[in-house]
């Protein structure tokens, strides 16, 4: 089967596609990020009451970091099926996980009202958010990788990764205001409770659009050509893709999982410890550090498809590289402008960091669905993604938080986000260029690897003929 019989959609289809991949992920972020900033903010005093207050932030924190370890789990059973069974279906699914997860949150009884099982409820549902977390990445960034043309896939594709700071920008946006109208008593005691609800009316409209699309036609294609090819041999053909990835894709893996470390660790620290650091070592009001992440936010939002097309015309390792040096080379004064207190300092700081951020963030969804073959693709970006998270972003406050304790001093926390540049540098600096490598391709998993200028001819070729 010829991989350029496979024309790109029209553009009107392609868009609705990406749509929908961006509000399911921008619904399923808000849900995330939206635990986050309930633990930096409230959640010590209501779920961990008796601890000294930085203590009872990093349990807080801690339970924050549980839903970083379920989300390998969701990675491989979201990716196993979405292999499988295709990418729609899937996502479909980890949207109500996510939603009810978090709509159970808001109906919570705390600490005073049950006691220790308080706590414990809001930990099984946060695994139950990192669960379905896990399986959401990569299926909304392939759905919309395998719909597209090799020429533009950077841009079309770093679209989903616009759900991170939008969520990141809904929920920051909704604690602010609710801060902002209510008293400190009030936000205590039901006002917290708002947001998490606010989420069952945001899935049923994410489920409205993400049901309303097609089947990724690559992932149809492969699965056509697998089934024939069982049918001539009159068995199955195929190992688990679990078992195909760490065969033929475990140095993609590792690869994947070094370019997250920088990425990761460096958006917790900016997005979520920031709002301990500012309130605590830096005297900044909850208010205005929530200010400052919002307005931080949307500038990560506009620049993310901007870097993404950007690695569509030099590449996505260039790219990539220069965010992980930027954010390594701004800690130290990202830091010292926090320090001063001032509001722009706040912002500059914060803003500059999650341009930084983005520079890596936006070519991550093409340059791993790149690494992959298409029936192993789903499992292979979600297990190279989601298992660097339980190293890099679910300790990454609690660490912080931590040597902020432990030193009362930002240097050490500095030097925690360069190692994880450092490690960044290396992985992107030794994994093979993929831009315009073609995902229709449908080969061996073992014949992936192939010289990268002779996939970008390839897929020059393929992009002729359906112009």
């Amino acid at each position: 089967m010829a991989s350029g019989t496979t024309a790109p959609p029209p553009p009107a289809s392609l868009k609705r596609i990406v749509a929908a991949s961006l509000i399911g992920t921008t619904i399923e972020w808000y849900d995330f990020f939206l635990y986050g900033s309930a633990a930096a903010l409230v959640f010590n005093k209501l779920f961990f009451p008796g601890s000294d207050p930085l203590v009872g932030t990093l349990l807080s924190f801690l339970t924050y970091a549980v839903g970083f370890a379920a989300r390998p789990i969701g990675a491989l059973v979201f990716g196993h099926y979405g292999d499988r069974l295709g990418r729609k279906k899937l996502l479909v699914l980890s949207l109500l996980l996510m939603g009810g997860a978090t709509f159970a949150i808001g109906l919570l009884p705390t600490h005073a009202t049950i006691g220790s099982a308080a706590p414990v409820l809001l930990t099984v549902l946060r695994l139950i958010q990192g669960f379905a977390l896990g399986g959401e990445w990569g299926g909304a960034v392939l759905l919309v990788s395998e719909h597209g043309d090799a020429r533009r896939r950077g841009f079309w594709a770093s679209w989903p990764q616009t759900g991170a700071p939008a969520g990141q920008l809904l929920a920051t946006g909704v604690l602010s205001l609710l801060t902002a109208v209510l008293s400190d008593s009030a936000f205590t005691s039901w006002g917290w409770r708002i947001p998490f609800l606010l989420s069952g009316v945001l899935v049923m409209v994410g489920l409205w659009i993400r049901l309303s699309v097609d089947e990724s036609p690559v992932f149809q294609q492969a699965l056509a050509h697998a089934q024939a090819r069982e049918a001539e041999q009159g068995a199955a053909a195929e190992k688990l893709p679990l078992v195909a990835v760490l065969r033929h894709h475990w140095r993609d893996v590792l690869i994947a999982m070094g370019a997250r470390m920088a990425e990761n660790i460096s958006y917790y620290v900016i997005t979520a410890f920031i709002l301990v650091y500012a309130t605590t070592a830096a005297d900044v009001s909850k208010q205005t550090a929530l200010n400052a992440v919002l307005i931080a936010s949307a500038v990560h939002f506009a620049v993310i498809p901007m870097w993404g097309a950007l690695s569509d015309r030099v590449g996505r390792r260039p790219v990539y590289l220069l965010g992980a040096a930027g954010i390594g080379l701004w800690m130290f004064p990202f830091f010292a402008l926090i320090d001063t207190g001032g509001f722009g300092n706040l912002i500059l700081a914060i803003t500059v960091g999650l341009v930084l951020h983005g520079a890596m963030y936006a070519p991550q969804a093409a340059f791993f669905s790149e690494m992959f073959a298409t029936r192993m693709r789903y499992s292979g970006a979600s297990i190279g993604a989601q298992f660097a998270s339980v190293a890099a972003g679910a300790p990454a406050p609690l660490i912080a938080t931590a040597l902020l304790n432990d030193y009362g001093s930002s240097t050490p926390i500095a030097l925690y986000v360069i190692g994880a540049a450092v490690l960044t540098l290396i992985a992107v600096g030794v994994a093979k260029e993929t831009r315009n490598r073609d995902l229709a391709d449908i080969g061996s998993p073992a014949d992936t690897h192939t010289d990268p200028e002779a996939d970008t001819a390839k897929a020059a070729t393929v992009d002729a003929r359906t112009v």
